[in-house]
């Protein structure tokens, strides 16, 4: 009977019954169909118990070095506390002692995803919705970007904070880096897109408006009927390639303006639908840890993405509308659940 792998936690479980009942180590051994060693080490080493931990002296922190760790957690927000020590030249301070200095002064947080309104932002916000709150939401095409990076989703990890401190809000690269941008657009069950913004372009107001063009416009929008053009509401937000008067001006000669280019208030992703379908979508793509080797890849596996969403999803984020005026309104223009 040779020796074989490590026992497994049915066998160990056996094995302290069989010991209760009296059994030898032979015994269970064969009742096991395991080398009897294999038994004798097992019962050995749960005799011996946990060997204690022998706790090492901290090395003292002067008051002069607590002052330097405390200016340079205020001054390097989201930090490892590795890089807080390193940055005030102190050295040979192990993990936990560090740990332990900063949680009377810091606490660990991750980045704020969305950032804080002020009282003007959330006035803007009551006014949008009083605007809209009587509009046929089924006839807005809500648009937006979205970057797709060959690593993940864009984001910061948790760091260090200074008490009394806000976590920085990171900034959404939408150009350049390891990633593709891409637009897209709801309107009622149906997505229009995703169209992929070439690469190394960036979207200042002449491009963005020659992109709907090539996109948009031809490959969507001139299929539609008359009616439906007449009826449709133009959803954008405020990206200074969006709401210049020249982009303003290019879509008022395409029949979208005044009342069918809905106006946006500030700091508001929550208010748009798209957003959770770029969270549906980005879930998809980057499921089980997925990561990308090339642009083209990734590019890929928006457009299988995009596929899986079917109209349904759509339809109940584009019928979530009058839900969150109403929310916004009750929340006297604050954020809302998305």
């Amino acid at each position: 009977m040779g020796q074989k792998e490590d026992l497994t936690g049915s066998e160990k479980s056996k094995i302290v019954r069989y010991l209760a009942e009296g059994c030898s180590n032979l015994k269970i051994a064969k009742l096991l169909k395991r080398d009897h060693r294999t038994i004798k080490r097992f019962i050995q080493n749960s005799q011996q118990g946990r060997k204690k931990r022998v706790e090492k002296p901290r090395r003292k922190i002067t008051s002069h070095e607590l002052r330097k760790v405390k200016r340079a957690a205020a001054k390097m927000p989201l930090a490892t506390s590795l890089a807080i020590f390193q940055s005030c030249n102190i050295t040979g301070v192990p993990k936990s002692t560090r740990c332990a200095i900063l949680r009377d002064m810091a606490k660990v947080r991750k980045a704020e995803r969305r950032p804080p309104l002020n009282k003007t932002h959330k006035l803007k916000r009551q006014d949008w919705a009083k605007k809209y709150l009587k509009t046929d939401f089924s006839k807005v095409l809500w648009t937006d970007e979205m970057r797709v990076s060959l690593d993940g989703p864009d984001g910061w990890a948790r760091g260090w904070i200074g008490k009394g401190q806000r976590a920085p809000v990171p900034l959404r690269r939408q150009q350049g880096g390891g990633g593709v941008l891409v637009w897209a657009g709801i309107i009622k069950d149906e997505l229009v897109g995703p169209f992929r913004v070439e690469d190394g372009v960036k979207l200042n107001s002449q491009s963005y408006c020659q992109f709907l063009e090539d996109t948009f416009f031809k490959q969507w929008y001139r299929k539609k009927s008359a009616s439906f053009k007449k009826n449709m509401i133009f959803m954008q937000d405020n990206a200074p390639s969006h709401a210049s008067k020249y982009s303003t001006v290019w879509l008022a000669r395409k029949g979208i303006k005044e009342e069918k280019l809905m106006t946006w208030p500030p700091c508001s992703p929550d208010l748009n639908p798209i957003e959770n379908l770029w969270s549906i979508t980005k879930c998809e793509i980057y499921k089980e840890g997925k990561q990308y080797t090339s642009l083209n890849s990734v590019w890929e596996a928006v457009v299988a993405a995009a596929r899986n969403v079917d109209g349904e999803q759509i339809k109940t984020l584009t019928e979530s509308m009058d839900g969150r005026l109403l929310s916004v309104l009750a929340k006297k223009g604050g954020y809302i659940g998305r």
